[in-house]
């Protein structure tokens, strides 16, 4: 082959690598949603569409903690637990003992961003290895007081104001749907215009250099799991508002499906790359496909060892993207 048909080639080659890594997973959206509507016309109806964007948006909130913590090289396994505590706390304080409501989702998410420092305040002062160990342990911590509170008994009849994230409509648009834009608008720009969402991705990227280039490691950790319980603990008030009920075993395996849609997102479990804006196209992939094997009334156990599946090709994905990187360097 002469040098000008190679030349050619590469160019391909690298535009189709572009393509792929800039609208791949858009693209494997669109396919799935594809396959999806072929399978089930139902899929494509306004109200089944619309259900598919309420029901992700539980996820698409809680996935922004996610993603902070994977991209500082770590991991955060307590996020559902979080969320159950928070709320069954918040039950407690407005349903129970008459709080105003304002005033119990504000303690709400306190307790999350309070737990969530805690996560980052093992990891840094403790100097535990990874958080792994530390967010396992708080994941059963959190887990058992949101069960202890109440005796493992839900609570319900929220207020309107408590109710208003997750029912309420703007017109024909969900209030959840507008909290989600605002919430990863605002994340953008505080990944991206701030010294400290520069700090997590120098972090993700080489923690030891990072340090030495002055930043304070420590304190930007315990920043991105204080955000992460915020994010888990909102995510909990709008799952409060949809089914007007606070129950110790919610988010039970929130996390799972918060690391997929991170990682299909484009996030890597080394740390460092990423972008809040895939995260929220991962969320939708995960929930299209939940909703999709619902419309064909696959059996729930097959529909666990779908999602479990795809949880491995992610991280498979994770794997072989870095093995490019590799090579390509």
């Amino acid at each position: 082959m002469n040098p000008t048909a190679e030349k050619q080639d590469a160019r391909k080659r690298n535009g189709f690598s572009l393509f792929m890594k800039g609208y791949g997973i858009v693209f494997s959206l669109i396919v799935l949603s594809i396959v999806i509507a072929i399978l089930s016309p139902r899929f494509l109806s306004l109200d089944n569409l619309r259900n598919v964007l309420a029901q992700a948006t539980v996820s698409a909130v809680i996935s922004v903690g996610e993603f902070l913590a994977i991209l500082t090289g770590g991991i955060d396994l307590s996020i559902g637990s979080i969320l159950a505590m928070s709320i069954m706390a918040m039950g407690v304080f407005v349903v129970r003992l008459g709080m105003d409501p304002f005033l119990g989702m504000l303690l709400c998410l306190l307790i999350g961003t309070l737990f969530g420092l805690i996560n980052g305040l093992l990891l840094t002062k403790l100097k535990l290895p990874h958080p792994f160990i530390s967010t396992t342990g708080t994941k059963m911590i959190g887990r058992g007081i949101a069960l202890a509170i109440t005796a493992a008994m839900p609570i319900s009849g929220f207020p309107m104001a408590v109710q208003f994230m997750g029912s309420h409509y703007f017109g024909p648009i969900p209030a959840s749907i507008v909290l989600v834009i605002v919430l990863y608008i605002g994340m953008f720009f505080f990944l991206t215009h701030t010294a400290t969402g520069r700090h997590i991705y120098a972090i993700g990227g080489n923690t030891e250099a990072s340090r030495l280039s002055g930043i304070n490691v420590s304190k930007v950790k315990c920043i991105v799991y204080a955000l992460s319980g915020f994010t888990a603990a909102l995510a909990g008030i709008v799952l409060v508002g949809r089914v007007n009920a606070a129950y110790p075993l919610a988010g039970q395996d929130y996390e799972s499906d918060a690391i997929a849609a991170v990682i299909i997102g484009g996030a890597s479990f080394s740390g460092g790359t990423g972008k809040i804006g895939n995260t929220i196209i991962g969320v939708l992939i995960i929930a299209v496909l939940r909703n999709g094997l619902n419309l064909l009334n696959v059996d729930s156990a097959f529909q666990t060892v779908t999602i479990g599946v795809v949880i491995i090709l992610a991280v498979y994905i994770d794997v072989l993207r870095q093995r490019v990187s590799a090579v390509a360097k």
